[in-house]
């Protein structure tokens, strides 16, 4: 059975675009044409045919759809912060086609059940792949490692396994969470903070911490965990994930370490790019995250650490709370923002308008090396004839102001409401169907509809195969 299809007009592909500074309007405008599910055709000129969605795409860039290692949906258990439903919307709004679903929901994903249970969540919403990450230690505690084995052979094959949130911080522990996951080719993400070095801290430990009687969270309580697990990844020649890098110190480990081989990648969120402590002068909760926004030396030696290659991705650690969490005083506020929906602005006004990134090197920061890290089999490798038609298109121009129209998700924590930002995602297209449509989510019948349809090709593609 043929789908109606999609015939993208004009988009300028960001594989293309890679040279740093460079007006995306330079490259050459090609026409990508989607059918059942995959990139039937590209070119320039293409005909339109009976019942395609036009998309009409001059000045837009066209990337391989967005991937997000670090993600929490919160169901089960926290349903008032966020659902894997409304979750999944935001994802679809901000270009994200797959996303990593974190452990710390209620019950905890650390047994086959569980991760099961959120994968087909994910499946049932439609807007973007969900991927569960299982917990390293039973409920999280830090005490026992959990199903670790069964979460790998089961239906959701994990392969991404993380107590974020909380340090995996038993040496013994982690040593023998890397090597379970070696034996499988999976990758422990660490949540490095050290909890004895950093109980009861509210902020960035420093002279402003101390200025505003804020208890203070060292930077070496990070980077003490990091250099611990990456001699531990050395030692026994595991695959180590460093979440949420956020100071200079740590890029220097994690520096030393990948010259050493050491099997480490590490992650950045936008937030750490872009925003410093000196947003917590105001006491307002929406700029109090773990870990803390730091000092500005830290966010200039992020930017470089990506336009280096130390850093190897960008995260968002989207972390959805209720008003009531986040609108109290400071010491009482939870911790964490949300960050789908504004990741490409974001990047854009940290990374690529200051010259530190290419639009290719952003597509690899957001697409293609999260999807390595994660072992995500079918994601796109390019925009070619034949390749999974999973693809974001980026209107680079303008500065607009974001506000609560441009959030999706249950909860609207987010830091940059009233802030102008550069660039919009104008389009979403997951399994060859379009999830966000020049700025308008699609409707849930109609993306589970096409979802459904979607999963009968590969399932009679899959018995063709067998």
């Amino acid at each position: 059975m043929t789908d109606p299809g999609i015939l993208i007009r004009g988009a300028r592909i960001a594989a293309e675009l890679s040279e740093r500074g460079v007006d995306p309007r330079t490259a050459p405008a090609v026409d990508l044409r989607i059918s059942n599910g995959v990139i039937a055709e590209r070119g320039q000129g293409l005909e339109a045919r009976d019942g395609d969605r036009i998309v009409e795409a001059d000045g837009l860039i066209a990337l391989t759809g967005l991937v997000d290692l670090h993600t929490h949906l919160r169901e089960p258990g926290f349903e008032q912060s966020e659902t894997v439903l409304t979750g999944t919307r935001a994802a679809a709004a901000g270009g994200f086609t797959t996303v990593f679903a974190m452990a710390n929901t209620m019950p905890v994903q650390d047994t086959a059940g569980v991760v099961e249970q959120v994968q087909a969540l994910g499946d049932a919403a439609g807007y973007a792949t969900v991927r569960p990450i299982g917990a390293v230690t039973e409920d999280l505690a830090g005490e026992r490692l959990s199903e670790i084995g069964a979460m790998a052979g089961s239906r959701a094959a994990v392969r991404v396994f993380s107590d974020d949130g909380k340090c995996v911080h038993d040496a013994l522990l982690m040593r023998r969470a890397l090597e379970y996951a070696k034996s499988f080719d999976g990758v422990v993400a660490q949540h490095a903070q050290d909890p004895r070095l950093t109980e009861g801290s509210q902020m960035n430990e420093g002279a402003l911490s101390s200025e505003l009687g804020l208890k203070g969270w060292p930077a070496v309580a990070e980077e003490s965990i990091i250099a611990r697990d990456v001699l531990l990844a050395e030692h026994v020649g595991a695959r180590l994930h460093i979440c949420h890098l956020s100071t200079a110190g740590s890029v220097e480990v994690v520096r030393w370490a990948k010259a050493r081989g050491v099997q480490v990648t590490a992650e950045v969120t936008p937030h750490h790019l872009l925003l410093t402590e000196e947003l917590a002068r105001g006491y307002d909760p929406r700029y109090k995250v773990n870990p803390p926004l730091r000092r500005d030396i830290d966010v200039a030696a992020l930017r470089a650490a990506v336009a280096e290659g130390v850093i190897d991705i960008i995260a968002t650690d989207h972390a959805p709370h209720p008003l009531e969490a986040k609108e109290c005083e400071w010491d009482a506020a939870a911790f964490g923002m949300v960050g789908l929906e504004s990741a490409i602005p974001i990047a854009i006004e940290a990374l690529v308008q200051p010259g530190h990134v290419s639009w290719a090197e952003l597509e690899r920061l957001l697409s293609h090396r999260p999807a390595e890290i994660g072992r995500l089999g079918g994601h796109p490798v390019a925009l070619e004839p034949g390749q999974p038609a999973d693809i974001a298109l980026i209107d680079p121009a303008g500065r607009s102001v974001f506000d609560l129209g441009r959030l999706y998700g249950r909860s609207v924590n987010s830091p940059y409401l009233g802030m102008e930002l550069p660039g919009r995602v104008h389009s979403t297209i997951r399994h060859g169907y379009l999830t966000f449509d020049d700025g308008v989510l699609v409707e849930p019948e109609t993306v589970r509809a096409a979802a459904a349809a979607a999963r009968g090709r590969a399932e009679a593609q899959a018995g063709e195969a067998r």
